[in-house]
């Protein structure tokens, strides 16, 4: 692995870090969403550092999560069982490009992830599959590379500050009083702000991953209102239910990416 493709995303990780801080609001590993994030921003052409010689999309969201939607429509999971604790990246590029992209290979070589298949675009999620192929690396959480971000972020944070104390934490800046936030909002809403869940982007388009505190993981289409939960399912409650009233506050708040997969500025 070139040491400077590491650096490109440590770099890139770094500056998500700084400037999105709220890609990792509401979850237990802030640093493995800054670094998913920043494989996201360098593969299409949103960070400085890179600019993809070819049209790449990226999607990402828990391996789990995915097959517990898909397995039983597609084949990804038929040869290497499902990857717990995993977050599988789709990358998606041309089918007249005869070789997956060198800079796909590049950055997932750096951030440790490994191929685990490659094929025609599926027309699952909300992405453009039409002339277009995927393939599809899976990260495990806790992975060494986090640690490198870890150092990094600390090592940042230590800088002197002009009144002679230290800088503060880039992952605490946006921290700020859930009281002020959430005032006057209705009984159902405050609840499913109060409860605890972690909510992430599943997908562009407005698919959103729900995992709750027991551990059960739920997709939101906060466009399409709907939701995988067996009280939606049920009985479609009046303004939705506790999940995609979540999502709607997050987004909202800019705690995760809106539904075009980019984070208010």
């Amino acid at each position: 692995m070139p040491e400077h493709d590491l650096e490109t995303l440590l770099a890139e990780a770094v500056h998500v870090a700084n400037n999105y801080p709220a890609v990792a609001n509401g979850v237990d590993d802030s640093l493995h969403e800054y670094l998913r994030y920043a494989v996201l921003r360098l593969l299409e052409g949103d960070a400085d550092q890179r600019s993809p010689a070819v049209d790449v999309t990226v999607g990402y969201g828990r391996d789990a999560a995915m097959a517990d939607n898909w397995r039983s429509t597609v084949p990804w999971w038929d040869e290497m069982p499902v990857q717990e604790d995993c977050t599988r990246f789709r990358v998606f590029y041309p089918d007249d490009v005869a070789h997956i992209p060198r800079a796909v290979g590049d950055v997932m070589s750096a951030l440790g992830a490994w191929r685990v298949w490659s094929g025609d675009a599926v027309d699952i999620g909300t992405y453009e599959y039409q002339s277009r192929r995927e393939v599809h690396y899976c990260w495990p959480l806790g992975h060494p590379v986090e640690d490198r971000l870890d150092e990094r972020l600390e090592r940042d944070t230590q800088a002197v500050a002009t009144d002679g104390g230290c800088a503060g934490d880039v992952r605490a800046r946006e921290a700020v009083s859930d009281q002020a936030q959430t005032g006057g909002l209705e009984a159902r809403t405050q609840r499913a702000i109060d409860e605890e869940m972690d909510v992430s982007l599943l997908a562009k388009g407005g698919q959103y991953e729900v995992r709750s505190a027991s551990g059960s993981i739920y997709d939101v289409d906060i466009i399409a209102e709907t939701c995988t939960c067996p009280d939606y399912q049920k009985r479609e409650p009046d303004g939705g239910c506790k999940h995609l009233r979540r999502v709607d506050h997050e987004i909202k708040h800019g705690r995760v990416p809106r539904p075009d997969g980019r984070l208010p500025v």
